[in-house]
């Protein structure tokens, strides 16, 4: 962001805790799901099937999936994960969890936050508006500190 632009922004509306809760709820959420998202991925590669806890048990069971139980919620018959399996796959899931939510962020505060470009089309837009040859006829128009206007050249009699 360039030093005019933050001159020109101006926003009146005060920074408060919406933002940040939302971010965090949905982050709460995200990592429990994960949790049976790892679960379900331990018990699948051991040979058990794709198991999904029940709708009541998807938040009681955390505490005891996440104490290394990988039966806990969910009634299996196939065999289940070990314990050093489940951690493994909680560990690993958790971290591209993390890693996928922070570049969501890190992509919807360039496109929506408070540093975004306002007012200026993307390349992709401004060709598709103006096309290129435009572009390039009326290139000192439109960047004229890139693109200075060429003196008129008179013919010597």
């Amino acid at each position: 962001m360039t030093i005019l632009q933050a001159d020109r922004r101006h926003d009146p509306y005060p920074y408060t805790w919406e933002i940040p809760a939302a971010i965090l709820t949905g982050w709460l959420l995200l990592a429990a799901l994960g949790v049976h998202l790892a679960r379900a991925l331990a018990n699948w590669t051991a040979g058990g099937g794709w198991t999904w806890p029940a709708g009541r048990t998807l938040y009681t069971s955390l505490p005891t999936v996440l104490a290394g139980h990988p039966t806990a919620g969910i009634t299996t018959t196939g065999p289940t994960a070990s314990t050093p399996a489940l951690y493994g796959w909680l560990i690993a899931t958790q971290l591209i969890l993390l890693a996928s939510y922070t570049a969501g962020l890190l992509w919807a505060a360039r496109r929506w936050g408070p540093g975004r470009m306002k007012g200026m089309a993307s390349p992709g837009e401004a060709e598709q508006v103006l096309g290129l040859t435009r572009l390039r006829r009326n290139a000192p128009l439109i960047r004229p500190d890139l693109y200075p206007p060429t003196p008129t050249r008179r013919r010597q009699p």
